[in-house]
């Protein structure tokens, strides 16, 4: 069996230790990794637009910036791109990781065994794909649709290579110009979502029923990561300290962040002295801010 662990790039809420574990929404989604080393994202821009399936509030997407080539990743230290996070996983949180992503969990251990019975690991056999569908994302969602006889409106699954030869795989929103599928229409066609929000441009959305605290609570468990030496600039950009929702997630900051550094040992399997030599001190300066703004209260 080529796939005993599942390799997952994480951009969003599994950034963070508080995010894993999914404390926000009481563990319904609880992630435990086996492993997880920092990682740069190239090639990639990321964003609020994908309507999460935990609440009336944006969950975090990720786009190509040339759409012609491939999102990548590297674990060497010091390239620049937006900060990520490569997380090893036992095959059976395959079923988690598919619920957490609005994925049928059913269809994605059926492509775990399509992977199998290929020889090849799961990043691998969608790579495959991916280059007969010549990167383009739509018509990779065609050709997966049309394998398994299925796709999401919420995320798909493609492949991200590592620039140690391992291929990840990362959870892509189901396009707003399509989700492979005309019978299916993806979250961000569905809400309008036609490209990636920030925060507070988030809070000026029209979702029926916006949950403003969820939204926030969500954008902390990504921003979190910060405190992990993980590049969050793009998430954290100069902001407007008068904005209300700017202190707000500056105070939801602070009740994390002392036992956030616990909570992602836990989370993903690390003991202190391999946390230390993985993961750096050095902060997003804009995160620092944030929670100087929560104790100026």
């Amino acid at each position: 069996m080529h796939n005993r662990e599942i390799l997952v790039v994480g951009y969003g809420s599994l950034l963070s230790g508080y995010g894993l574990l999914a404390e926000r929404r009481g563990g319904a989604s609880r992630l435990i990794a086996r492993d997880a080393v920092p990682v740069s994202i190239h090639n990639a821009r990321r964003g609020l637009a994908k309507p999460s399936s935990h609440g009336s509030y944006l969950a975090m997407d990720i786009e190509p910036v040339d759409r012609a080539a491939s999102i990548t990743a590297s674990i060497a230290a010091g390239e620049i791109g937006i900060g990520g996070l490569l997380l090893t996983f036992d095959r059976e949180y395959a079923p988690l990781i598919a619920r957490r992503e609005e994925y049928d969990p059913d269809a994605f251990t059926r492509l775990i065994g399509l992977a199998d019975r290929a020889g090849k690991s799961l990043g691998e056999f969608l790579m495959a794909i991916d280059g007969a569908a010549s990167r383009d994302l739509l018509a990779y969602r065609i050709a997966l649709r049309t394998m398994l006889d299925y796709t999401s409106p919420g995320y798909i699954f493609h492949p991200v290579e590592i620039d140690d030869g391992r291929i990840a795989i990362i959870a892509i929103g189901s396009g707003f110009d399509g989700s492979g599928d005309p019978a299916i229409v993806s979250r961000r066609r569905q809400y309008k979502m036609d490209r990636l929000l920030s925060l507070d441009e988030s809070m000026r959305t029209e979702i029926p029923g916006f949950d403003r605290a969820g939204q926030i609570g969500y954008y902390a468990e990504c921003v979190l990561g910060g405190l992990h030496g993980l590049n969050v600039g793009d998430l954290a950009p100069q902001f407007d300290e008068t904005a209300g929702w700017a202190r707000e997630l500056a105070e939801h900051l602070r009740s994390l962040a002392a036992c956030e550094r616990e909570r992602f040992i836990a989370a993903t399997s690390l003991d202190a002295a391999r946390y230390g030599e993985r993961f750096s001190s050095r902060r997003t300066p804009n995160l620092d801010t944030l929670l100087e703004l929560a104790r100026m209260k």
